[in-house]
């Protein structure tokens, strides 16, 4: 039988997605310099949760001292344009004492935490030094998600015998978009998602052997319609991320920017996408000190080049050009896909929440996610997750503090609205 989750949840979680950046962007005039003004501001905007990457594994599960946890930008300007990864000051925190402060701030303010980790997949890029990337990747595949596992164990035992702020937590996921990063290492990679699943279930029993009676899950990218089968059916609540890109696919298949085994076309990328006086791919490259930063991070060297070098009004206006062609198809697999997850859920019975989506990975300035199509988008989502009985979602993965669609205000309220009406 499913662990059900806390009585004391919202009816509705409405969440915004602090990913790792509530760590990451702490210095002067960062996001996340006042933890108190940011869910002050959430609050304001009719959100109740926050989903983070919790960095589990260095905290609990790795041995090194966070006392004084150095994190920091790529380097040398390099990813400055580019959503998530624009830290703009090298900062020092205290690990533990920071997830501390986070989990006060929550209480403080009548918030519930999603606890996570992309440790597999871009977190330990933001480390002044490779200890951290070294660490997580010396667990043998086989046993990554009970490590994970172990990790977030510890780490509600250190909350709760902080107070008792384990009562703030909603659920806790493994780790984010399982089948999306080196949790895979190893698999055969025909359909890492049925591959994953004796790994996956391990890491849950795990987890229910440490914590009984705590509400775990793991999450996928998209929803993964053809491998539903490869979904752990012992997991507490359904968690997918519904990114449809339609049109975005378009743009990323065109141009080749998460396709290695294709040349990459400088001209034609240059010519429809870049800003005047963009450095080729070959020149935009990190310090040779910091290249194992790009080894730490799931997003490829050429789509992180092409997102800073961009002019966001030819990315956009690609995108408009195009999308009447995608419009419908791109409806139809978020109504689809959403169906499905619920469909998946009501046969589990578990509740269902959608931590992430809707169009897809944007520059940090581009506007069609922000703009009136993926208002649009949003809006849709939203009343479709409502219609399903989602018991939470995103307004859109891009409706955060770190992101430029922090400030519509309006849409937000509306959305997060929807789902608790």
């Amino acid at each position: 039988m499913p662990t059900p989750l806390p009585g004391h949840l919202p009816r509705a979680l409405t969440i915004t997605l602090w990913d790792f950046t509530w760590y990451t962007r702490t210095g002067p005039g960062e996001p996340f310099a006042d933890l108190d003004r940011a869910f002050a501001e959430a609050a304001d905007r009719g959100y109740n949760t926050i989903r983070v990457c919790a960095m589990p594994l260095l905290l609990f599960g790795t041995g090194i001292d966070t006392s004084r946890l150095r994190l920091e930008p790529l380097g040398g300007g390099y990813g400055q344009r580019v959503r998530w990864y624009d830290v703009r000051a090298a900062t020092e925190i205290d690990g533990r004492a920071h997830l501390l402060a986070l989990f006060e701030a929550a209480r403080r303010h009548d918030f519930y935490v999603i606890l996570s980790s992309w440790e597999y997949q871009q977190s330990p890029s933001f480390a002044a030094d490779r200890a951290w990337y070294d660490a997580v990747m010396a667990i043998d595949p086989e046993r990554r998600p009970e490590a994970l596992a172990d990790a977030f164990a510890d780490m509600l035992d250190f909350l709760a015998a902080h107070g008792g702020l384990d009562d703030r937590v909603a659920f806790t996921e493994l780790h984010n978009e399982v089948q999306a990063g080196h949790l895979t290492d190893g698999l055969p990679g025909r359909d890492p998602v049925t591959e994953l699943r004796p790994r996956l279930e391990r890491g849950l029993a795990r987890f229910r052997e440490r914590q009984p009676g705590r509400p775990v899950t793991v999450n996928y990218a998209e929803v993964p319609v053809g491998s539903l089968r490869g979904v752990p059916r012992e997991v507490d609540v359904a968690v997918f991320h519904p990114y449809v890109y339609g049109v975005l696919g378009e743009l990323i298949q065109t141009f080749a920017l998460r396709d290695a085994s294709r040349p990459f076309p400088q001209d034609a990328v240059r010519r429809a996408l870049l800003r005047d006086g963009a450095p080729g791919l070959a020149q935009w490259a990190l310090p040779e000190s910091a290249r194992w930063k790009l080894d730490a991070t799931v997003v490829s060297q050429r789509e992180m080049y092409t997102h800073d070098w961009c002019d966001p009004g030819k990315w956009d206006a690609w995108l408009y050009d195009r999308y009447a062609t995608h419009r419908l198809a791109m409806e139809q697999r978020l109504v689809t896909w959403i169906e499905a997850a619920a469909d998946w859920a009501a046969d589990t019975g578990v509740p269902l929440v959608f931590g992430e989506g809707w169009v897809g990975y944007t520059p940090l300035h581009g506007t069609f996610e922000e703009g009136p199509v993926g208002a649009a988008i949003c809006r849709r989502a939203v009343a479709e997750a409502a219609r399903v009985g989602a018991l939470g979602t995103v307004v859109c993965s891009n409706a955060a503090p770190h992101h430029p669609m922090w400030q519509d205000v309006t849409l937000q309220r509306e959305c997060n609205a929807l789902l608790r009406a």
